[in-house]
């Protein structure tokens, strides 16, 4: 039985996702790629940096979100 204390990292990253965090990636990325825009767009400095926190929150949010884990899902499936 794989639990929190004894997962590896590559185990984690290939583990089933909860669907909320599923959904909490996917608008994680768009946010960065509406970021990424902005920041690459000719447009005032206040938007651009505006566009910079988008990267970033989007980012973080998809990191999060990708190394979440369902154990009850994992524990099933082996």
């Amino acid at each position: 039985m794989i639990t929190q204390d004894n997962i590896t990292l590559a185990q984690r990253l290939q583990a089933p996702t909860p669907k909320f965090f599923r959904t909490l990636r996917t608008v994680g990325i768009v946010l960065a790629a509406v970021g990424g825009a902005i920041v690459a767009a000719p447009v005032a400095p206040i938007v651009a940096t505006i566009g910079g926190y988008l990267v970033a929150a989007g980012g973080a949010a998809t990191a999060v979100s990708s190394i979440t884990v369902d154990f009850t899902a994992l524990n099933n499936k082996q």
